[in-house]
């Protein structure tokens, strides 16, 4: 499976296969702390993934601030 990927400003990061996407989000302040070990213990528990891609995304207003990475993979 074949997907053409838009990057921010308008870019393409042209055709990437990929059969999955795990999205991993936090908008506490604990919880983006932690968000590294979080990713990391499923990176191990899914090793026989392929990584294609990833895309960290912050967002924020007047009271919360998001951080999200998506994660592009093969199975």
């Amino acid at each position: 499976m074949g997907f053409r990927l838009s990057l921010p400003g308008g870019g393409r990061a042209g055709v990437v296969g990929f059969t999955g996407v795990k999205v991993f989000s936090a908008t506490r302040a604990k919880d983006r702390e932690e968000l590294g070990e979080v990713i990391t213990r499923w990176l191990r528990a899914n090793s026989n993934f392929t990584i294609v891609d990833k895309v960290v995304t912050q967002s924020s207003d007047r009271e919360f601030h998001c951080l999200t990475i998506t994660i592009f993979y093969r199975e």
